[in-house]
């Protein structure tokens, strides 16, 4: 039974895993491409990052909700749309019954409290910094998943984050109202009376709700994380993270309406229980869904063991000075500047490496960024002015640090003589060489 089941397991990664997928037919590829997501995604949800990135959420949800609210409140009351936030409320607490109305009406009340007009210059600031931590934690999230190191620049964080939260509220509220005058429109309602033409306007009308949460799933999957999302990619994780969001809010609510045991065991604290377990479970299927979408767009990372990138010295020296000559080119040339995602695909590497060497680069002094979004990355100085040696140099040296540098190792004579050795020939081989001369010295398109 053990030779059968170890057959059977080693058939079964042979054919996950093994298999080159470009060379099977569509319907067998895309078999096994939802076959490896799947199980891709079971291992990110039993290792546990995902589900301690949804707990810090709840945390800064806690904090920010009713600041959040109440800007939305003001702004959505500038248009006479403000009355539409309490029913948005009470749908999204639907799943905790009972307790869910009582949470609502709480929150309504605290809002309702904030006056923002008499808060004050110190005051709205605070309202505000409350509101964009919640954003900038949620950008931090979608970056861990999307395995990006850099935040959106302080600019561009503020002015992002505040269009979604004064511009975001107004077209969800604007949609809902264009839905309801055409479903209230003379046309309509003459055509509902003609079957199954009737019967077809009101399913639609019944599906409005759930496609603008897939809407709305998708435009956070596209718009978050500080990288190029495509729009397929950010529908397909969308349209799952929807679907996911809506079954497990049916089942919450049946779990709340036939247990009641939690009331005895936590009392007076059990609202407080199931708000917290509601919000954690949506923001851990708005993290899956951000899982997904990475993996639809990045499908080379789907691989039995998560793959980690780790650059060996010589790796490391060979990306730099690409990438510096690269950039290099495109500058001297007044070519458009590269981005970690326009060299990641240039080069057909993993936009995570590159990213992390040129952000040493930048480090080093050599390169800066431009102020796109996302950001490009141009030299630093004149080209001419950076030596090749001192490029090479400055690489070995990255991670180097007070605690463990090259002055804190015993000197050998016969180390230090293969060393000097080393550094001899190197040195002899680039001499005076530049970034320029290596960018003039190729001929034709790169």
């Amino acid at each position: 039974m053990t030779e059968l089941w170890d057959k059977l397991y080693r058939r079964g990664i042979h054919l996950l895993w093994e298999v080159d997928v470009r060379t099977l037919p569509t319907a067998r590829r895309l078999l096994t491409f939802v076959a490896r997501l799947i199980y891709v995604m079971m291992r990110e949800l039993m290792g546990g990052q995902l589900g301690l990135r949804a707990m810090g959420l709840v945390y800064t949800t806690l904090l920010s909700i009713v600041p959040l609210l109440a800007v939305s409140f003001s702004v959505l009351k500038a248009f006479g749309v403000h009355n539409q936030i309490e029913p948005l409320l009470y749908n999204f607490l639907a799943p905790l019954g009972a307790k869910g109305v009582e949470v609502a009406d709480r929150v309504m009340a605290f809002v309702e409290n904030v006056k923002v007009g008499v808060l004050g210059t110190v005051g709205l600031a605070v309202l505000i910094y409350t509101v964009i931590s919640l954003m900038q934690k949620i950008e931090q999230s979608f970056n861990f998943v999307w395995r990006i190191e850099r935040m959106r620049s302080l600019g561009h964080r503020f002015t992002s984050y505040l269009t979604v939260i004064l511009i975001g509220p107004v077209l969800v509220f604007t949609a809902m109202g264009i839905t309801a005058s055409v479903m209230s429109h003379t046309l309509v309602q003459h055509l509902m009376r003609i079957q199954p033409l009737g019967a077809i306007v009101l399913a639609a009308g019944e599906l409005v709700p759930y496609a603008l949460v897939w809407g709305a799933f998708t435009f956070i999957y596209h718009f978050m994380p500080n990288t190029r999302v495509r729009v397929s990619a950010a529908v397909s994780g969308g349209l799952i993270a929807a679907v996911l969001w809506q079954s497990t809010g049916w089942l919450f609510a049946a779990f709340i309406a036939s247990s009641s045991r939690y009331a005895a065991i936590y009392s007076s604290f059990a609202i407080l229980m199931l708000l917290l377990i509601w919000l954690y479970l949506s923001w851990l299927i708005l993290l899956f869904g951000a899982q997904i979408t990475f993996y639809v767009q990045h499908p080379q990372y789907l691989s039995m063991q998560r793959l980690r990138i780790v650059l060996s010295p010589r790796l490391r020296e060979r990306l730099a000075l690409t990438l510096m000559f690269l950039i290099g080119y495109n500058h001297y040339h007044n070519r458009r500047p590269w981005s970690v995602e326009t060299l990641g695909q240039h080069l057909s590497l993993p936009p995570e490496a590159v990213e992390r060497v040129l952000r040493e680069l930048e480090g080093a002094g050599y390169l800066v960024t431009t102020g796109d979004d996302p950001p490009a990355y141009v030299p630093a100085r004149d080209i001419e002015t950076i030596g090749l040696l001192e490029l090479l140099k400055s690489v070995r040296r990255t991670d180097e640090n007070q605690l463990l540098n090259d002055g804190r190792i015993l000197k050998l004579a016969p180390v230090e003589e293969v060393i000097g050795a080393l550094d001899g020939a190197v040195g002899e081989a680039l001499g005076e060489r530049s970034l320029r001369s290596m960018v003039l010295s190729h001929r034709g398109e790169i």
